[in-house]
């Protein structure tokens, strides 16, 4: 039997101006297919603020 993995609270982003709410609708268009199946590990949220940055500087604006 396989151990369903625990369900990870979101972690505090760690960019000034980006919140909580912001990375997790990021995260929800990153990993549509993977949330019905699975929750987000740590690295998951991470990755998600990260690209969340790079969309930010590279367009000077946050997405919607």
């Amino acid at each position: 039997m396989k151990d369903k993995p625990q369900e990870l609270k979101q972690p505090v982003p760690f960019t000034p101006g980006i919140t909580k709410a912001m990375v997790r609708q990021h995260a929800l268009r990153l990993y549509r297919d993977k949330l019905r199946e699975h929750p987000l590990s740590l690295e998951d949220w991470v990755l998600a603020e990260k690209d969340l940055v790079n969309e930010r500087d590279s367009t000077g604006i946050l997405p919607s």
